[in-house]
């Protein structure tokens, strides 16, 4: 039968058992030593024999301890528990055969037999504790056919020593298979735990709100990265641990965990975090109180952070999907009578022979053409969907295109002087709608226009060509650098950093520019020693595009 112990215990309890015993066998055989020593130094006689196995027994007692290794015991022989227990039975049972001077050397045996429990099976320790009580029985045989006296008592008392020590084996025994399973309990509870704050920590670390963990005194005892990235400063960069009145930012924080700690109870609250030179953060808080635990009853404060402009958007972006279902239903609504209207203005203005009549129905049958262009695309856009251009799209020049649109605008804006236009990419023939092109750039020049500084030359329009046929578009301004919050969200529907914005102007730009196969991108660029913002569009070459899926086109773009 195997022990209570696996191989893997050889490091924990087992492990510790085993030196122990180990030691203690050292220190008994040393005693031993010790003790014939005595006798001799008080002038008694002592058997030479007895010496010689106290010797010998303190040699193996030390080789066992300084080279063995704990290993359990198995079904199997295994020399190495013959060399423990059998070496102790046999050094006892001599001493015990050659005593003298009254010494009695019998309680000695009570060591192999609680190592045989503790550390063996219980087939290993009943077969100790047997073998033990023959041994005493036989020296007890010994003693009465050599004229010993008082036999009848040497039985008696190996009979009682005898039942004493298969005793101590069964109960030890028990002890060592509870300490056992309880370890191997405590282990797997530990895992369990240790499995557990690892999912923690990962869901902890991958969460976009941010989580602080403080005490009372004010100490951040852990933050997430979203945390770090919410409280950071230019030269913070909040690593735990770090105190909340190291900034003077931080403080409406530090009076939310006061107030949580004094109330002893959650609290919320709307923030903002003004870091100097840095625009405004504002910040949805949220605070918890854990329970306490530990010798000093401590509390901990959680707060989780949550950036109100993200949270703004998000509701944007439900209220207006609502709307985009409600102006779908409201284009099906418009189409018809907007055809009536231009069929009844086209038969108008075939009775008209007046020239400036004839002007009035021109204009109301553009703007008629105006409108239903704009119902077809919101149609599209509150369907999901992504219109494959027509294989026969219009080839735009860009360089003339660029110029004269961006001409247009700067008069419509009276922004002639700010604006600056540098054309280079040969006059590169590019597959785009001449009216989603003006679309296009109008929504980059306003954007521009809003954020530039009004100094001459404060934006500017240029072209060229970036590789064989392939051209590329930017409009340039000398704004201040943008938030990388918003940086993250710039193409998003319905996000924006103003607002009063809807957030769907460089979203309707992106849509634009994936409908032709095209890619916008933002960076932060110098030109001309002045840092400023720049959106660009790569086309894609106009021999390439003709003809293409738009499934070949996605595939491209990611």
């Amino acid at each position: 039968m195997a022990g209570a112990w696996d191989a893997e215990s050889t490091q924990g309890s087992f492990g510790r058992l085993w030196l122990v015993f180990m030691s203690a066998r050292v220190t008994i055989a040393m005693v031993l030593v010790a003790l014939q020593g005595a006798l001799q130094a008080l002038g008694n006689s002592i058997n030479h024999w007895t010496l010689g196995v106290c010797l010998a027994y303190l040699c193996a007692t030390l080789a066992v301890r300084l080279w063995a290794h704990p290993r359990p015991h198995r079904s199997t022989f295994d020399a190495q528990w013959l060399l423990t227990i059998g070496v102790d039975v046999i050094a006892f049972s001599l001493l015990n055969f050659f005593q003298a001077n009254g010494l009695n050397y019998t309680p000695l045996f009570a060591l192999p037999v609680l190592l045989a429990s503790i550390l063996g099976s219980i087939l290993l320790a009943f077969g100790t504790a047997a073998s033990v009580t023959l041994l005493l029985l036989a020296d007890a045989f010994w003693s009465s056919m050599h004229g010993g006296f008082d036999a009848n008592a040497r039985f008696l008392q190996a009979g009682l020593s005898s039942s004493g020590f298969f005793l101590v084996a069964l109960v030890a025994n028990q002890l060592a298979l509870r300490l056992a399973q309880e370890e191997k309990l405590v282990q797997r509870s530990q895992s369990a735990a240790l499995m557990q704050v690892q999912v923690n920590e990962l869901v902890i670390a991958a969460m976009t709100d941010g989580v602080l963990v403080m005490d009372i005194n004010g100490i951040v005892r852990s933050a997430n990265p979203a945390a770090r990235h919410l409280l950071a400063t230019q030269d913070a960069l909040c690593q735990a641990p770090f105190r909340l009145k190291a900034q003077a930012a931080w403080q409406p924080l530090t009076e939310l965990m006061q107030k949580t700690f004094m109330l002893q109870s959650a609290q919320q609250a709307d923030i903002s975090l003004a870091h100097r030179g840095l625009s405004t953060r504002r910040l949805h808080v949220r605070s918890r109180l854990t329970v306490p635990q530990g010798h000093l009853n401590e509390s901990l404060c959680v707060m989780f952070l949550e950036d109100l402009r993200e949270m703004e958007a998000r509701v944007r972006i439900q209220k207006l999907a609502a709307m985009g279902r409600m102006s779908a239903a409201v284009a099906h609504e418009i189409r018809n009578p907007l055809a009536a209207i231009s069929q009844a203005n086209a038969l108008l203005e075939e009775d008209l022979h007046d020239q400036e009549q004839r002007q009035l129905t021109g204009m109301i049958g553009q703007n008629a053409r105006r409108l239903a262009r704009i119902v077809d695309e919101v149609l599209d856009i509150s369907r999901a969907q992504q219109q494959i251009p027509a294989t026969q799209t219009t080839e735009l020049l860009l360089d003339e295109a660029a110029t004269r649109i961006a001409t247009d605008w700067a008069k419509q804006n009276a922004a002639a002087g700010w604006l600056r236009i540098n054309t280079d990419s040969g006059n590169a023939a590019v597959c785009f709608d001449d009216e989603h092109l003006r679309r296009l750039m109008i929504n980059l020049l306003d954007n521009a226009l809003r954020y530039a500084s009004g100094s001459i030359h404060a934006m500017e329009v240029t072209t060229r060509l970036v590789a064989p046929g392939q051209a590329r578009l930017a409009v340039w301004s000398d704004g201040q650098p943008l938030e990388e919050t918003v940086q993250s969200h710039l193409f998003e529907p319905f996000f924006s950093s103003e607002s009063r914005s809807s957030g769907l102007g460089l979203y309707i730009c992106r849509e634009l520019c994936e409908r032709y196969g095209a890619l916008i991108g933002y960076q932060r660029l110098l030109r001309d020693d002045t840092e400023g913002n720049e959106f660009f569009i790569m086309f894609r070459p106009a021999s390439q595009f003709l003809g293409v899926e738009m499934s070949y086109l996605d595939s491209v773009l990611l």
